[in-house]
């Protein structure tokens, strides 16, 4: 190899190098960043984010976070943008646990297409993730907290897959099925779109049978359209999808049966709502608590913020009191006896 090939070729690995890494990375007062990757399903390399508490000395408990819908990064390298942000740098910071994250197919350093990911591959992502806490020695995986913010709140007992957990957190979440949370999301979004009642009642009666063939029959809402034009003034989103997520994704959600994921849980679980998030209703969130507690009574507690959004704001302010809240549970469960012998009462907190 000439010399003139050899710095040419490391040149361009540089450069290459240098396109994958971020120019910014998270930085904590109390915990160190350990950058990973996990392999998906499809053989795609997935970025994780382990942090560590620092001046550990042996195994410390974890908190592992579900990601939302969206095709959004779970890295946070310029702060608290959001509350999503806000809610696990804090925990990350503060808590004194490990905690674990993941960047979905597509996403920041994740190889693959997150608009064009099913929800299964996506899960797999997850699981694939939850079961690489055992690589670290510092994370005790006998105290794992799985806390699932937005859509990871509803199927954040599937991440687990069978594996003990001492706990569980679903904030901003559903607990029903996908048809039953998207017709009542449609209802909520014409009427705060100040539209008159006769056309919220005709788009709830075209919805009803629009999501019916979309995500119980399987067609793509363009294929929906096309069986009945009269529908094209109700549809706001793309031909093949939703949200940026395919349309397979989310007849994957319908599928699921979260009532069944939710009864088989074995372990405590706080349910954060705040009344004023436009994107999951009460009835999401307490289709959660209700089927815990049918099977295991007082296992599952509800936190209920007033006013508090979807991302745990009120006028655009993170809701401080949230992270010492969570903190707070977690401790209890942790100083109580292991889940199979928990008897706990069930708190429903107004503020």
């Amino acid at each position: 190899m000439t010399l003139v090939r050899y710095v040419l070729l490391l040149f361009l690995a540089i450069g290459a190098a240098s396109q994958q890494l971020p120019a910014k990375r998270e930085h904590f007062r109390n915990a160190d960043v350990l950058y990973d990757w996990v392999r998906g399903s499809q053989g795609e390399k997935l970025r994780t984010f382990v942090t560590r508490p620092k001046n550990t000395i042996g195994k410390v408990p974890v908190i592992f976070f579900v990601g939302w819908l969206s095709c959004d990064s779970m890295e946070y390298a310029d702060g608290e943008t959001d509350g999503f942000g806000a809610l696990m740098l804090r925990l990350i910071d503060e808590s004194g646990y490990a905690t674990v994250r993941m960047n979905k197919p597509g996403v920041g350093e994740s190889q693959g297409s997150c608009p064009k990911t099913d929800f299964n591959t996506e899960l797999e992502g997850w699981q694939a993730t939850f079961e690489s806490m055992d690589r670290y020695d510092f994370i005790d995986t006998r105290r794992v907290f799985v806390l699932g913010m937005s859509n990871g709140g509803g199927f954040a007992p599937l991440v687990a897959k069978g594996h003990s957990v001492r706990g569980y957190i679903a904030a901003s979440s559903w607990g029903r099925s996908w048809y039953e949370h998207m017709l009542e999301h449609e209802r909520r979004r014409l009427t705060a779109a100040a539209k008159p009642p006769a056309e919220i009642n005709d788009g709830v009666k075209a919805f009803t049978q629009f999501y019916d063939l979309y995500l119980n029959h399987g067609m793509m809402p363009r294929q929906v359209i096309a069986q009945h034009p009269n529908w094209k003034g109700f549809w706001y989103d793309a031909p093949d999808g939703q949200y940026g997520r395919p349309a397979a994704f989310y007849q994957q959600l319908q599928l699921l049966n979260l009532g069944q994921v939710w009864q088989d849980v074995n372990a405590p679980v706080l349910v954060v709502y705040g009344t004023g998030d436009n994107v999951m209703s009460r009835s999401d969130s307490d289709a959660i608590s209700e089927t815990v507690n049918r099977v295991h009574p007082g296992a599952a507690q509800n936190y209920t913020v007033e006013h508090m959004n979807h991302l745990f704001e009120i006028d655009k302010k993170f809701y401080d009191p949230l992270v010492p809240e969570i903190l707070t549970w977690i401790k209890e469960r942790l100083a109580a006896s292991p889940p199979s012998s928990t008897n706990l009462t069930e708190r429903d907190t107004i503020l």
